[in-house]
């Protein structure tokens, strides 16, 4: 047992402490974790005799050992005060552990082991934080003055409590105490923030700065011991790898202030970059409108993009026209054209910056906490600093989770260099106990800020500013790398080309095995033919991102535990069969906002899925026929490309997959789904519910989709289904026979599909949005100034009549394949509304019967359609949608 307790004390535990944690941790990393956690502050010696002496600040700076925090002005008031006099230890709070709530630990009852883990996302913190007027000094070799880091810098971005403790108390004791010679010889170095904070301009050159600055030297006892913590440093404790310096590893306060500086660096050139680019957009913007170019944006007001909890993604791709009153009717744009000059230089500089972020967080990755270290671990691997995961949530998490949001697969892999290493930092951190906690953790953003009035604190000091911000919940790395986890499935399965589903193989006999075995190799290579350069190059990053989350997992079942990690994969995104649902217990919600959040969280789980679209023949098919049929409309079209292999189109294909997985739109309002077949990904289906506001309101609209030999370099395939056989036409871009018209589709003059560029995604959107619009009428050319008018209110009515005849009752009776499900669970969770809506369009209706052309409104209509047949429409669809929420729906 000596062993362990001398490997103890070396870490920086007392003797006390030592064996109190050895008696009950028999293992020396857990024993370890656990006193500097805080778990023993104050023992007695093995003879029970003996207290240990208050804490103080003169040891390393262990969690137990941190200074208590002091607001900024107690500091101002006096910079000379000394710590040690005014250290109430009863008023330290221990380090608190991430796995437990500490709020929740003083309850009694049943306690949540995980709650200070999985706190919810909606939770708020509101921070003061101070701003100080920046202070410089001049370093040897360096021209310009340095910039100091201060203390208001140092702390923001922090809205826990005890962080915000051994934060400052790590930040005062390094720029504020004496240092004591550790032999008690009476010699004091004094120590300056110049020491510890000062923001080079290369992170190389602070490393440099600290090699030098933290072996000291006492004059009086030629003691060499670390200006970090003022213990002696070891002489033979060397690192066995020629690139580490040993003494930069010697403490947890050396720790906490590389990676505190390290990552302030960090983002601070991350937020430049983000700023440089603004920059350039908003120039972008400004060339655009003065050119007297049409206003264009992707997403209709009715609906939202999004992806998990995360809203503030950035459009995808390229911009639509949109406009319900744009002349010449919806699917016409004008002449422009997309502007591509300089992506070449825009993408050469993009490469430059990612290159420059890569290398700094390469740098400082060699200083974060990991047991598993090329040549063995160091001290301060296994005594992690408490400000450690504090440094981590509030600045890395920063360029972590913005990377993370990015919705465009192909934008990542061109971009790999960035990736690569933000996925070694994510493997890194989860491999450690001390951090691992963090993978599975809201990241508190800041939200609102309100700024107070600058202030002098004392005679002769410096104005500080204070501004309170409040810090909301977003979804966690782990959970932000799920959703990127997802999209790299969909593109992997899209990289595997076209295949027909596989017949079940029949059991050889042996001189079968025996003929098939030279033949056999030749076989396989003729059956996976290799991929094109590009295909391979996001082929592997795809593989890349499955590795780092199965790696994450897998070290956090090492460190956390089975438990910890089932907890989170409950809660991450994933791409879920409607089918897994139990729709019958599924709660509505008794208020609207009940309502829309559990419509919401349903719809993003089965807006994308993978299913069997193909026909099952009920009689015997010839036997040289094994292509599969498909119950789409472009069914020929799919079966003569069944054993295609383009790997241009496969490309193409695995990124729009990995975009639809989890950018469709889902709203209360309109949302989108999709239905990929699992074995032909060129095969989709897709279900658009019709915008609030519009006659097409809560409608269910069909449309089958073929990505044919030619996509992307030409636009896909796209039919309309709810036509009710042909005979209606519900817009004058949908035809009764399935015809969809519009400029992207190459069905409508202007502006057209973009080779590489334009996406089935912005399709969807442009059907949702530009053509099931509130005014259809004007989506005619000739009658695009006739807003508001007789006619178009006309046009709207008949448009309102056939929606409940054919978009919502007949999809609901007898739901098209495979949205059976979907319309159903839309129609129960909706009924409510749908049913006060249907009321007021009866009101509104103007009595006339249906006309299945829509633009003879005032012609012949359906035999027996009228008034009083709308009304029993509605009748109808509202008994229905009674039987949905009550259970008896048949």
């Amino acid at each position: 047992m000596d062993k362990e307790i001398h490997q103890l004390v070396e870490m920086g535990a007392t003797v006390p402490q030592a064996r109190a944690a050895l008696r009950k941790y028999k293992d020396v990393m857990q024993a370890a974790e656990r006193i500097f956690d805080g778990e023993f502050p104050n023992v007695t010696d093995s003879d029970g005799d003996v207290r240990m002496a208050p804490v103080t600040p003169t040891g390393p700076m262990s969690p137990s050992r941190t200074p208590a925090a002091l607001s900024p002005e107690q500091v101002d008031e006096d910079e000379d005060l000394d710590m040690r006099d005014n250290d109430n230890e009863d008023d330290v709070d221990d380090y608190i552990d991430y796995d437990s709530d500490y709020e929740t630990r003083r309850n009694t009852g049943e306690v949540d082991p995980y709650a200070g883990v999985f706190f919810s996302k909606d939770r708020r913190e509101e921070v003061i934080e101070v701003e100080e007027e920046p202070e410089s000094t001049v370093f040897p070799g360096f021209k310009e003055p340095v910039k100091l880091m201060m203390q208001g810098d140092w702390m923001r971005g922090c809205p826990e409590g005890t962080e915000q403790t051994y934060l400052f108390g790590l930040y005062d004791f390094l720029s504020n105490e004496k240092c004591s010679c550790p032999q008690g010889c009476g010699y004091k170095f004094d120590r300056k923030r110049s020491d510890f904070f000062p923001l080079f301009p290369e992170f190389s050159a602070y490393i440099e700065h600290l090699r030098h600055n933290v072996r000291r030297l006492c004059p009086n006892c030629s003691t060499e011991f670390c200006f970090a913590c003022g213990e002696t440093i070891n002489p033979g404790n060397n690192h066995t790898s020629a690139s580490v310096d040993g003494s930069l590893f010697h403490c947890s306060n050396l720790q906490g202030v590389i990676l505190g500086v390290g990552l302030a660096m960090l983002e601070a050139m991350f937020a430049e970059q983000r700023r440089q680019l603004g920059e350039e957009q908003s120039q972008g913007a400004a060339k655009a409108k003065s050119s007297k170019k049409r206003k264009i944006d992707l997403f209709h007001p009715h609906t939202s993009i999004t992806n998990g909890d995360d809203d503030e993604d950035d459009a995808y791709y390229m911009s639509l026209p949109t406009g319900k009153k744009a002349r010449g009717g919806t699917g016409y744009a004008g002449e422009g054209r997309e502007d591509t000059s300089g992506q070449v230089e825009a993408q050469a500089q993009q490469r430059a910056k990612d290159e420059r972020i890569g290398s700094l967080l390469s740098q400082i990755r060699v200083y974060l906490p990991s047991l598993r270290r090329e040549g063995g671990a160091l001290t301060s691997d296994y005594m992690v600093h408490p400000t450690a995961l504090a440094h981590l949530r509030r600045r890395f998490n920063f360029l972590c989770s913005t990377l993370l949001r990015n919705d465009s697969l192909s934008d990542m892999s061109d971009r790999s260099i960035l990736y690569f290493e933000l996925f070694e930092w994510l493997e890194t951190i989860s491999n450690h106990e001390a951090l691992a906690s963090m993978m599975a953790m809201p990241i508190m953003v800041g939200g609102s800020i309100k700024s107070v009035a600058p202030k002098r604190v004392g005679k002769g000091k410096s104005v500080i500013r204070e501004r309170t911000i409040i810090y909301e919940g977003s979804a966690g790395p782990r959970e932000l790398l799920e959703s990127i986890v997802i999209q790299a499935q969909a593109a992997i399965k899209g990289l595997e080309g076209m295949k027909s589903a596989e017949p079940e193989e029949e059991e050889m006999t042996e001189e079968q095995k025996r003929m098939t075995t030279d033949k056999g190799k030749g076989k396989e290579k003729e059956s996976s033919p290799s991929l094109s350069d590009e295909n391979q190059r996001l082929l592997a990053f795809c593989q890349r991102i499955l590795m780092t989350a199965n790696a994450i997992d897998r070290s956090l079942r090492e460190t956390k535990g089975d438990a910890f990690v089932d907890r989170l994969h409950a809660s991450l995104p994933k791409i879920a069969s409607s089918s897994a649902f139990d729709l019958t217990s599924m709660q509505v919600g008794s208020t609207e906002e009940e309502r829309r959040k559990v419509y919401v969280d349903w719809a993003t789980q089965v807006r994308f899925e993978y299913c069997d679209l193909t026909v099952i023949h009920t009689e015997a098919i010839p036997h040289e026929d094994t292509v599969p049929h498909y119950k789409f409309f472009f069914n020929s079209e799919a079966r003569m490309l069944a054993s295609s292999d383009i790997p241009k189109r496969s490309l193409a294909i695995a990124k729009e997959l990995a975009v639809l997985t989890t950018n469709l739109p889902v709203s209360w309002d309109s949302s989108i789904f999709l239905r990929v077949d699992e074995n032909r990904v060129d095969v989709i289906k897709a279900l658009i519910i019709g915008p609030e506001g519009t006659p097409y309101q809560d409608g269910c609209f069909l449309f089958d989709i073929f990505l044919g030999p030619s996509y992307n370099q030409s636009p896909p395939s796209v039919k309309y289904m709810t036509t009710n056989g042909g005979k209606y036409r519900f817009n004058p871009n949908l035809y009764a026979d399935g015809k969809v018209c519009l400029s992207l589709l190459g069905t409508w003059t202007g502006p057209g599909w973009i080779s590489g560029r334009s996406t089935l995604l912005q399709v969807l959107i442009s059907i949702q949005s530009m053509i099931l619009c509130d005014e259809p009428y004007l989506n005619e050319p000739g009658w695009a100034n006739g807003g508001g008018t007789p006619q178009s209110k006309a046009y709207s009515a008949n448009v309102r009549r056939m929606v409940v005849r054919t978009a919502m009752l007949a999809n609901l009776k007898t739901p098209p394949e495979p949205f059976g499900d979907v319309i159903r669970t839309h129609y129960r969770l909706k009924a409510q509304t749908v049913s006060a809506q249907l009321d007021k369009w009866l009101a509104i209706d103007d009595g006339k019967p249906i006309s299945g052309d829509a633009f003879n409104i005032s012609g012949r209509g359906d035999t027996g359609s009228s008034s009083s047949a709308f009304k029993k429409d509605i009748e109808e669809m509202q008994n229905l949608l009674k039987h949905l929420q009550d259970g008896t729906f048949e």
